[in-house]
């Protein structure tokens, strides 16, 4: 039994959505004829009530399309320190975008208006110009914590009062969605862009959407071109997250109690030094030092065809998803119960 908890990213596709794929109808997505493609991009758009979304590979293309329409070179971003778009997304920002980050340090990643404002530029030459503020939900850094729709509300306020952009990371924030409760609509008044991805907890072999109005999303197809996204008979991908949105959304709630149930186990096991609450999917541990070293840990899984992922030299990070079982969980905890005795 090969057992891959490193990403949600892992995923294989189920035979259902195998056959959506290939059963897809396809056209040219460079002229806007692929009937599939479409078909995904006014669900997804209409599911968090917007106008327009656009389909890409990655969540970090959809992350720095965004970053690019909504700056101009020589602007500044706010976002957390734990920051997917700081983190690991190559530099982007300023590759891609000529954009500096202002980095806040956040409450498990989860940022305020109050801390934000604190961190806007004042309009002198001699600062960078503010242009832009990026949530991320949920916060991979900080253990899968998530926000609610409550807590950004005065986030979206500040930012339309000082004429800000907010943009929304939301690789998991269906993830986030199931925990709060929260309305896909009710959280898409609050932002000037979101980025969602297919290929985590949804099962999507690939592919991410950008969400926003007409005319972002129209500037925002001409960037795709520019990054290399634009996509021919890709309909195929599409098929795969149609299938994902309409039919894994609610089953997510599984993972996340696999995920508390690690937790749980961990929290007994005298080689961990230090958890993460576990909020959603992800789980994330410090290991003792004295006892087994990050390297250690993920080679003595790895010889039991478990698969981790170090996190930092001491620390380890797992990660719940659909392909992993309840039969993968128990013998997950067996392995662990061994180590260190």
């Amino acid at each position: 039994m090969q057992i891959d908890l490193r990403s949600d990213t892992v995923t294989k596709p189920s035979r259902s959505m195998l056959e959506a794929m290939m059963s897809a109808p396809v056209g040219d997505d460079v002229f806007s004829e692929d009937p599939t493609i479409i078909e995904l991009e006014k669900y997804a758009a209409n599911l968090f009530g917007k106008e327009a979304s656009l389909f890409c590979p990655s969540g970090t293309m959809t992350n720095q399309i965004a970053i690019k329409v909504h700056t101009q070179p020589g602007d500044e971003l706010i976002c957390d320190v734990n920051s997917h778009i700081y983190n690991y997304e190559g530099g982007g920002i300023s590759f891609n975008s000529g954009v500096q980050a202002k980095l806040i340090q956040g409450d498990e990643g989860r940022l305020s208006a109050e801390k934000i404002e604190a961190f806007i530029n004042a309009d002198f030459d001699w600062l960078t110009r503010t242009s832009l503020v990026s949530l991320e939900n949920t916060i991979n850094r900080a253990g899968g914590s998530y926000y609610t729709t409550e807590q950004i509300n005065p986030i979206s306020v500040l930012c339309k009062n000082k004429n800000l952009g907010l943009h929304l990371d939301g690789a998991r924030i269906f993830n986030a969605l199931i925990e709060t409760g929260d309305s896909p609509k009710e959280l898409g008044k609050c932002f000037d862009s979101i980025s969602i991805c297919l290929s985590k907890g949804l099962g999507a072999p690939i592919g991410s959407l950008l969400i926003s109005s007409q005319t972002f999303i129209k500037k925002a197809r001409k960037v795709r071109k520019v990054f290399g996204g634009g996509m021919r008979q890709a309909g195929i991908l599409a098929a795969a997250g149609i299938y994902a949105l309409k039919n894994n959304v609610n089953r997510l709630k599984e993972d996340h109690l696999k995920a508390k149930q690690l937790e749980n186990e961990l929290k007994k096991m005298h080689f961990v030094e230090s958890i993460l609450p576990v909020y959603t999917n992800i789980v994330i541990f410090n290991l003792n030092k004295e006892i087994i070293s990050g390297e250690a840990f993920e080679r003595t899984l790895a010889e039991k065809n478990i698969k981790v992922a170090a996190f930092g030299k001491h620390t380890i990070r797992l990660v719940t998803h659909l392909d992993y079982t309840d039969d993968m969980l128990n013998k997950t905890v067996e392995v662990l119960k061994l180590i260190g005795k």
